[in-house]
């Protein structure tokens, strides 16, 4: 496997960066996990544009065009010959010295790794998976926002350690008010009566690509579909929940804190959601051809 960073390819064993990258010492930098199915890269653009927006929000200058990086993603799922897989772009602040000043970092280090990920158990879309409210609650807006697809990923970690000392798959973290805001690395829906929502970007969740196309998907099926404020009281008593992401795509939830959704199976909507979410992904125009 080779990897790409800052214009050349190393193979898997020498990728590496230096210990004075401010993206180890500090968390200072952005990325993108991007699939790609069947020799589509799916939604690309869509990513790359989100990239760039988490880059501008904390002042990261990307020492690329969109075009040329999505040209040198491409190029790397070309030479480790893959047509199905899972991309991680990520630029950070560069090296600096022991100090968090990024004036002392010249240069943003861009990396492109192209592997393959797993986020839950092989029978999780046929059987869905189980989940928690966190005491972990999401960082605010007008703090390390999730709005910004950032290399600090502390706060879903403590989420995520909390769920696996419970024994269950998947942790929620509430905003902190109280509403239910994302998953450790997804977007949340419930279904409720036929009608769709989910969380709006406010209570500080990512503004899910994956979860863009479910909401896409669902309209064009005929469901009705909103961003509001969800409570726990609606989550536990919504007739179906599921997850979107792009590692995780479209996973039911069967339970959470014990108490069974629904019947504790995965729902008509859901089950309708993630069969054509899995036509839409190798279509071409979807995404980009490698």
């Amino acid at each position: 496997m080779q990897v790409y960073i800052d214009g050349k390819y190393y193979p898997k064993s020498d990728a590496k960066v230096s210990v004075f990258d401010h993206g180890l010492l500090y968390g200072d930098g952005v990325f993108e996990g991007i699939r790609a199915y069947d020799g589509v890269v799916f939604k690309l653009k869509e990513h790359i544009n989100r990239l760039y927006s988490s880059a501008h929000m904390i002042m990261l200058s990307i020492p690329m065009t969109r075009e040329e990086l999505i040209q040198k993603t491409l190029e790397t799922l070309r030479k480790n010959k893959l047509r199905d897989g899972y991309v991680r772009l990520v630029v950070t602040r560069g090296a600096g010295d022991l100090g968090l000043n990024p004036k002392k970092c010249p240069k943003p280090t861009v990396i492109i790794i192209t592997d393959s990920i797993s986020m839950h158990k092989d029978d999780a879309k046929e059987n869905g998976v189980t989940a928690m409210i966190s005491w972990v609650k999401r960082d605010p807006v007008d703090a390390t926002s999730h709005e910004i697809k950032s290399l600090n990923y502390l706060n879903s970690i403590l989420a995520k350690i909390e769920a696996n000392n419970a024994g269950v798959d998947e942790a929620i973290c509430l905003d902190r008010n109280g509403f239910v805001c994302e998953g450790v690395a997804e977007n949340v829906f419930t279904v409720k009566n036929g009608k769709i929502h989910t969380p709006p970007s406010c209570t500080g969740a990512l503004p899910g690509i994956t979860a863009g196309s479910a909401k896409n998907l669902a309209r064009q099926l005929g469901y009705e579909v909103s961003e509001k404020n969800v409570t726990p009281y609606e989550l536990f008593n919504a007739d179906e929940v599921f997850f979107t992401g792009t590692a995780a795509e479209i996973v039911p939830v069967r339970e959470i804190n014990k108490r069974s959704i629904g019947d504790g199976r995965p729902g008509p909507i859901t089950r309708r959601l993630m069969a054509e979410f899995s036509r839409i992904v190798r279509d071409p125009k979807e995404g980009i051809t490698i």
